[in-house]
């Protein structure tokens, strides 16, 4: 399987307070990581997994609460919220095989993900079209960090290992799949993400729906073992 194309050249100019705060918490958090991770991309990508992960289930709650309470239909927000979430937490377990984090490490993600979490649901609560324009810029210095990962890879130096097993089923990736072949269709996830959370921003803002948006990697649906079993 081949990654789609990605346009690296997709960005949303802030228009408002909402895009300017979102744009600039978002840059302050990518100089953070930079800082913290300088060029240890396998390391900066599970940390930051692990944050990445936690927008798709704090919105597909809060919809889902709503819609209940509304007695209304999503418009299939709350399925394309948790399939992010749970995209997300599949890059971060296929990281966690390349990079093996440290026991710091794993300290530093079980605050910054409670931490996060809070900060992000009330932001949820107060503004929806803002945390949907934070995602939608957290995944545009994705797709950039992703792209640094592939040139580090390409000039020799960062490794090309063999691509972890569970990156392999997930993605349906042939066996001799490398860390390369997974950073791609991983880079073409979160342009996926960056495409459709601005969208769901434009549509809180009253904009007109996005037209454009990045094609995803087809993925393995991930099942219980009961369902496996039936």
């Amino acid at each position: 399987m081949s990654a789609p194309f990605v346009d690296l050249s997709v960005h949303h100019a802030p228009k408002g307070a909402s895009d300017r705060i979102a744009f600039a918490f978002t840059k302050a958090l990518r100089w953070t990581a930079d800082t913290f991770f300088a060029e240890r991309y396998g390391h900066r990508a599970v940390v930051l997994e692990t944050v990445a992960a936690v927008p798709g289930m704090v919105g597909a709650t809060i919809n889902h609460l709503a819609c209940l309470r509304r007695m209304c239909d999503d418009q299939g927000w709350i399925k394309t919220l948790m399939d992010e979430a749970e995209n997300e937490r599949m890059h971060l377990m296929t990281f966690i095989e390349v990079s093996k984090p440290t026991w710091f490490e794993r300290a530093v993600i079980i605050g910054v993900q409670w931490v996060f979490y809070l900060f992000f649901f009330g932001l949820y609560l107060v503004s929806s079209r803002t945390a949907h324009r934070v995602v939608g810029y957290f995944e545009e210095e994705a797709v950039i960090s992703y792209t640094h990962y592939l040139a580090e890879i390409d000039q020799g130096r960062s490794p090309n290992v063999p691509a972890p097993e569970i990156a392999r089923r997930y993605w349906d990736l042939p066996d001799d799949a490398t860390l390369r072949d997974v950073v791609l269709v991983v880079r073409a996830d979160e342009a996926h993400h960056r495409d459709v959370n601005h969208g769901f921003a434009d549509e809180l803002a009253g904009l007109p729906v996005r037209a454009a948006i990045a094609p995803c990697p087809p993925h393995n649906e991930l099942q219980p073992a009961w369902k496996q079993a039936a």
